[in-house]
């Protein structure tokens, strides 16, 4: 039973999550909790999901990682390399369990050494994608080293993204973990084939919490953090609504000794309590009353699946995150590690 003050939301989709492999894979599915119904899982393993039956083995490795008694679905994408074949793509489609394919420009991020290098390459596997409605997920930064980290985004909008919708005017695209206000602009402005997610991270904080009283390894995320005014935008477009955009958390694990060193992987982890942070984030920006359809509505729309029938209970109610999570031999530090979040989700 509801009482005043509490939220009544449909069940939610993560429509960006990595779960990892391996020891890491076994500890995540220990503790996943039982709020999010479905997951887009990202195939940037070590060797990265290429091909169709690696997803498969991938599916199968994450439902034995899971307690016996979870629901959860988690909806398989392949890594798009500069080999990627039309045939693949088809039969990635007929398997059924295949959902979207993933475009990693190469070296953009964690285990993205063998993505694309080279737009035309793709584009026979792009054109089937439009072909059989295959949604295409991309990490929308370049990679050259003489751009900016902090417009990294823009710049690929421009040179990149623009030019393969022009060549694909149907393929689905959706652009993920945005962070800049252009990326906002550019999501509005284009077709409705055109959608993104959005991270509790990315709406929570600026770059100023990468360096809030020293170097903060675990705020560290690629796209990184942006200006406030970045922010802001982000802010403006779950305000607004817009069925264009829609719940993605991207919760990168990395172990805290890959975190805490010389040169620290990027990634924040959220699974936690992600339905908790992005109510937070969502409460900042007064508008609880689009919380609802952006984590439970709009991305099982754009994906073309159905929207999930049960309920979740949001409570404000303050908890402490724990200071660490066990992550196979050893730890991973979540956001907000020691501190409190406001909201409290229960599965109905």
């Amino acid at each position: 039973m509801a009482n005043a003050g509490d939220l009544i939301v449909t069940r939610p989709d993560d429509w960006h999550l990595h779960l990892r492999d391996g020891e890491g894979l076994k500890s995540l599915g220990k503790m996943f909790p039982n709020i999010v119904s479905r997951a887009i899982i990202m195939p940037n393993l070590k060797p990265p999901v290429t091909t169709t039956e690696q997803a498969q083995a991938y599916r199968e490795r994450i439902m034995k990682s899971l307690p016996d008694d979870t629901d959860f679905v988690p909806l398989m994408t392949l890594y798009l390399t500069d080999n990627t074949s039309p045939d693949e793509i088809q039969k990635a489609h007929d398997s059924g369990l295949v959902k979207a394919v993933k475009l990693y420009p190469a070296g953009a991020t964690t285990n993205s050494d063998h993505g694309v290098t080279d737009m035309k390459k793709v584009q026979p596997a792009l054109a089937k994608m439009a072909e059989v409605g295959m949604p295409l997920c991309v990490h929308g930064e370049v990679t050259d080293k003489s751009i900016d980290i902090f417009e990294r985004e823009p710049v690929f909008l421009t040179e990149k993204l623009t030019p393969l919708l022009e060549a694909n005017p149907t393929l689905k695209v959706i652009l993920e973990h945005i962070t800049t206000k252009e990326a906002v602009d550019f999501v509005k402005t284009h077709g409705k084939n055109v959608a993104a997610t959005i991270t509790a991270h990315h709406l929570l904080y600026n770059r100023n919490a990468i360096f809030d009283g020293g170097v903060r390894p675990h705020m560290y995320c690629l796209p990184v953090l942006k200006h406030e005014t970045d922010r802001q935008a982000l802010l403006g477009a779950i305000k607004s609504g817009s069925p264009k955009f829609f719940m993605g958390t991207d919760s990168a694990p990395h172990d805290r000794s890959k975190k805490e060193t010389a040169c620290g992987c990027a990634g924040v982890y959220t699974a936690h309590a992600a339905l908790e942070l992005y109510a937070m984030a969502f409460e900042e920006a007064n508008c609880l009353e689009h919380l609802d359809q952006f984590v439970g509505v709009h991305g099982a729309k754009f994906y073309s699946q159905e929207i999930n029938t049960r309920k979740v209970k949001l409570t404000k109610s303050s908890w402490t995150v724990p200071q660490m999570y066990p992550f196979g031999d050893g730890e991973l530090v979540p956001l907000k590690a020691g501190a409190e979040i406001t909201w409290k989700a229960v599965l109905l």
